[in-house]
């Protein structure tokens, strides 16, 4: 009886070996797990672009809110002061140019009006000329007194001087025009600065009112009424639930055929009777060592290798019981199973599909 005993206990452990090492042929050895994972989203940290005394408070700790919807309203009587003052400017700026505008047209009807005199001067100077020229032949043969003569002589010379006179002040006139038109351009110039100044005082205006960037839930709320805030000042974090993803944190040598694509089934520690399926998205650019903020140096003689570790980003499906119910920071095992084709990265760097598996059974090789 005892013999038979001990023959059942080997067949069993036999058995239980056989299935056991079947299992792991099969299945067990293309599965990676990890318990260094958490569910993480892409927090938003709300914060001012202006400063000031907060008037109003619109949102409390774990509320719900839309993308748009006011937050914080800022005390904006300083800025109401500061947005009448840009617009004022930008009247006078704008009289400005308008009274340069109408000196110029002044100044440009002093130009015809030049023109026309030196236009009169140039012709009593040929008129002159013509008559001088007839009392000088005249002269040579006794027909005209030298009275006469001279007085015609005096006549050109003076229509002359005239005609020097007008082309003078019609350059003058035309100079000055330059000038004017000149000091119209730099008022223009001041003219956009005022526009451009004004429109950043509406828009700081308008961001005494702080809105949400997204739709999410409100948490760690900092802001308070009557608070003083500066730019930049954390006032509330809106986590954009239900849209979260889980970084798992695989070590260095689980990594070997790990593809994008592939299936993460993922166990909720806060929910353990609701497994999850999700699938693998993408790896991050580095190991978690090169982002932390002393990254190690081993360059130095007193050098371990230590396993690294390299996070892995696994997409949630966005239906599902636990839709609602994951909160960022929640822990989380995630094992994948690499025998899934997934996706691979070809020697271009573009993610294409990964190739069939060897006849084997056994999966691809990293490339």
């Amino acid at each position: 009886m005892r013999k038979k005993f001990v023959i059942a206990g080997i067949v069993l452990v036999a058995s239980v070996v056989g299935y056991g090492g079947w299992r792991w042929w099969t299945e067990w050895q293309f599965l990676q797990s990890t318990d260094d994972a958490y569910v993480a989203a892409d927090v938003s940290v709300i914060s001012p672009k202006v400063e000031g005394y907060l008037k109003q408070v619109l949102v409390e700790n774990n509320q719900a809110v839309k993308k748009g919807d006011v937050l914080f309203v800022i005390d904006d009587s300083d800025f109401v002061a500061k947005l009448a003052q840009s617009e004022a400017a930008v009247a006078t700026e704008d009289a400005a140019v308008a009274t340069y505008v109408s000196r110029l047209d002044l100044q440009q009807a002093m130009i015809a009006q030049a023109q026309a005199a030196l236009q009169s001067a140039e012709a009593d100077l040929v008129r002159t000329q013509q008559d001088y020229k007839r009392y000088a032949a005249l002269m040579t043969t006794d027909f005209a007194s030298r009275q006469r003569y001279e007085q015609a002589q005096a006549d050109a010379r003076k229509a002359e001087a005239e005609a020097q006179r007008g082309r003078a002040a019609l350059s003058a006139a035309q100079s000055q025009y330059a000038v004017l038109e000149s000091q119209r351009r730099e008022e223009e110039a001041r003219r956009q600065q005022a526009r451009a100044n004004l429109r950043l005082t509406k828009n700081d205006f308008d961001n005494t009112v702080i809105r949400a960037p997204m739709s999410g839930v409100a948490g760690n709320r900092a802001g308070q009424i009557g608070q003083y805030v500066k730019a930049g000042t954390v006032l509330l974090s809106l986590v954009p639930l239900p849209r979260v993803y889980v970084t798992a944190n695989f070590k260095e040598t689980q990594l070997t055929r790990m593809r994008p694509g592939q299936r993460a089934e993922i166990a909720v520690d806060a929910y353990p009777d609701h497994p999850l399926v999700g699938k693998v998205e993408s790896f991050a650019p580095g190991s978690g060592a090169e982002f932390s903020l002393l990254p190690p140096d081993n360059a130095t003689g007193n050098f371990t290798k230590i396993v690294q570790r390299v996070p892995v980003r696994i997409k949630l499906p966005r239906g599902g019981p636990l839709a609602h119910l994951l909160r960022p920071g929640l822990s989380v095992t995630v094992t994948i199973d690499t025998r899934d084709k997934g996706e691979a990265v070809a020697a271009d760097g573009i993610v294409g599909a990964a190739e069939a598996k060897p006849a084997s059974g056994q999966p691809a090789p990293a490339q």
